[in-house]
């Protein structure tokens, strides 16, 4: 942990938590779970899928942040992301569904270590620009929340 931190970091524990929270779903569910059937027609494995492919948007973003180009917000955070997670779906769905878990994971990590790397200036300077979440956990959370409820029932 940084001992010079000057911005509100918080956002740097979440991402810890919610990645290892789905490091742990991830290593436990089975195939047959990973397949399970989610309300609009995902499925467990695709819904990962799905988390993912958001955090593999976020890396673009820091990606642009770093060579010093500013991204446009429709770039990463559109208003109506609904035309996005739609068109993705079919990608989503098609991937096995251990490698569509393993792939999130992969993203995660990567995402949550790109947020964790950047510069207190660099901070500020994104949140200022919004509206880029630098609290990748958020999304995570809100769908692993709907993961374990249906795998409860």
């Amino acid at each position: 942990m940084r001992k010079d931190v000057l911005v509100d970091r918080a956002h740097d524990a979440e991402n810890d938590t919610e990645r290892e929270r789905l490091r742990a779903l991830v290593t436990r569910l089975t195939d047959e779970q990973l397949r399970r059937p989610m309300p609009a027609g995902w499925t467990v494995a695709a819904l990962l899928a799905h988390v993912g492919f958001w955090d593999a948007r976020a890396i673009f973003a820091l990606e642009k942040w770093a060579r010093g180009i500013e991204p446009p917000p429709g770039d990463y955070e559109p208003e109506d992301p609904s035309w996005i997670n739609d068109s993705a779906k079919p990608l989503c769905l098609a991937l096995q569904p251990r490698d569509a878990a393993r792939l999130a994971l992969r993203l995660a990590e990567e995402a949550d270590g790109r947020v964790e790397a950047l510069s207190d200036e660099m901070v500020t300077k994104i949140r200022a620009k919004g509206p880029f979440n630098l609290a990748r956990a958020e999304h995570r959370r809100e769908h692993l929340d709907d993961i374990e409820r249906a795998l409860r029932t």
